[in-house]
């Protein structure tokens, strides 16, 4: 087994791996220096989880901390998984992988890796390819290009290229997005910035929420073991998951209503709420944008931070002028404008030679790709934790690897079907359910799915958690060999 990415997916898989067969050997791959993927390259002010740490950590490890958790605290928590369960000597670090060659005469794939510390070329054979290198494009994020950007006299950075020296204190600040990094950002520099602003070219919902479930504290000052409080918090911000995504298709108007009135008495008085935080999306369209201890809207209740709904005309000198004609003044822009994603690290897949084209395929359930013999690969959730699907994959994938092991068979490829001639193929994400600017982006260059079962994905939790650990294996569309 060859793991790529040794991230919140790939030690997940990792675990499961080393639990179901102790006895294969596996390696993890990752370009990184150091485990975490986002949570190692993101280091910007405050970066924290957007998930509760109940769900977005793994089912197997109880969560000791807050609900919602800071970078340094996940990146601990990966530790503690690494190290209990012996998988350290299992990761090569600085190791990345550009090509994948299977070979149908010999029954493997072959991975072409630069040492990133060396330059040293090197190449592994494996029966298996599991891609857990998340979607993020971690050496591009998302630029848009503005007007006069280059008179700015100020410093403009990227979250995701946050430099270590940065010196923002008792400066103005200008935060250009109003996503989950927005959210995160805004607050934690408004600590020590003279002003920070918030300028977004449409609204985001959100909501905001107890740093720390006030049932975990009850829970945990009862001595309730860590692995009953988990699994009991778990469950219930599975279930208010579960209600929010009900009401979005059935109530949207009445959640929408909910979510407005909840952040009305946290903010000033007259605060134009409907301009600046009721989107045109219906709620859970895009992902909602979670505030610990609504930490923004006390920024802005004490005057630290204010937010501008407009779009960029230009930049100037000192800072930016919208199309309206307002200036901003700004010693330091923050360009919060999300990222791209990278379709399986950007690895050049090829089968018995052939390059593989993936917008020319259809996915498998969102694990397995048409016509890719031996591959698996792990896409989260986009409204709910990431880490509740990377469980419900890895337990499929070892699932999957011992019913080959029963039936004495190297091969599995998920092949279209006769009754599948004709099938509609569809844009890898459907804008009526989550049209995300990342998404939107990038759906040109993803793969395809189909109108009907197997060829479909991007199911919710509460449709897959009873689904996917029923699936038969011994289903048409996985041909053995």
């Amino acid at each position: 087994m060859l793991v790529v990415g040794a991230g919140i997916s790939g030690i997940g898989a990792a675990y499961h791996l080393k639990q179901q067969f102790p006895d294969k050997s596996f390696v993890i791959l990752d370009a990184l220096d150091a485990r975490g993927g986002t949570w190692w390259t993101h280091r910007y002010p405050g970066v924290r989880s957007d998930s509760d740490l109940f769900t977005f950590g793994y089912k197997f490890k109880p969560w000791r901390g807050a609900s919602i958790a800071t970078s340094d605290e996940i990146l601990s928590y990966l530790d503690e998984v690494i190290q209990e369960n012996d998988l350290g000597d299992r990761i090569r670090y600085r190791h990345r992988v550009s090509a994948a060659s299977w070979s149908s005469e010999e029954k493997r794939w072959t991975v072409q890796v630069t040492r990133e510390d060396t330059g040293e070329s090197l190449r592994f054979t494996t029966d298996f390819l599991w891609m857990c290198q998340g979607y993020y494009d971690h050496s591009r994020p998302h630029q848009p290009q503005w007007e006069g950007l280059d008179r700015f006299r100020g410093h403009v950075v990227h979250p995701q290229q946050w430099p270590a020296d940065l010196d923002y204190a008792g400066k103005r600040v200008v935060v250009i997005g109003s996503g989950a990094t927005a959210a995160t950002l805004v607050p934690a520099m408004a600590q020590e910035a003279a002003h920070v602003t918030m300028l977004q070219r449409s609204p985001t919902f959100f909501f905001a929420r107890p740093r720390t479930h006030e049932l975990a504290n009850t829970l945990r000052a009862l001595d309730v073991p860590d692995e009953w409080t988990h699994e009991i918090l778990r469950r219930a911000y599975i279930a208010e998951g579960d209600e929010i995504t009900r009401m979005s298709k059935e109530a949207p108007d009445e959640l929408r209503a909910f979510i407005i009135e909840s952040m009305r008495p946290l903010l000033p008085e007259g605060f134009d709420i409907d301009k600046h935080f009721n989107p045109t999306y219906r709620p859970w369209q895009q992902r909602l944008a979670l505030l610990p201890d609504g930490d923004l809207f006390t920024a802005i209740r004490e005057g630290k931070a204010s937010v501008v709904t407009d779009t960029i005309e230009t930049f100037t000198a000192t800072g930016i002028r919208t199309s309206s004609g307002e200036e901003i003044e700004a010693d330091v822009v923050v360009t919060a404008t999300g990222f791209d994603l990278s379709l399986f690290g950007g690895v050049a897949f090829t089968v018995d030679g052939e390059p593989v084209d993936f917008t020319e395929r259809v996915t498998w359930r969102g694990m397995m790709i048409s016509g890719v013999p031996n591959m698996a690969y792990v896409f989260g959730y986009f409204r709910a934790s990431w880490t509740l699907r990377a469980d419900l994959v890895s337990e499929f994938v070892c699932r999957l690897l011992a019913h080959m092991e029963e039936r004495g068979v190297a091969t599995v490829v998920p092949t279209l079907r006769r009754e599948d001639d004709g099938m509609q193929l569809r844009p890898w994400g459907d804008p009526e359910n989550f049209n995300a600017g990342y998404v939107m982006r990038t759906m040109h260059l993803m793969f395809k799915q189909g109108d009907q079962e197997p060829w479909v994905h991007l199911r919710e939790y509460a449709e897959e958690r009873d689904s996917l650990p029923a699936l038969d294996l011994d289903d048409s569309s996985l041909v053995y060999g």
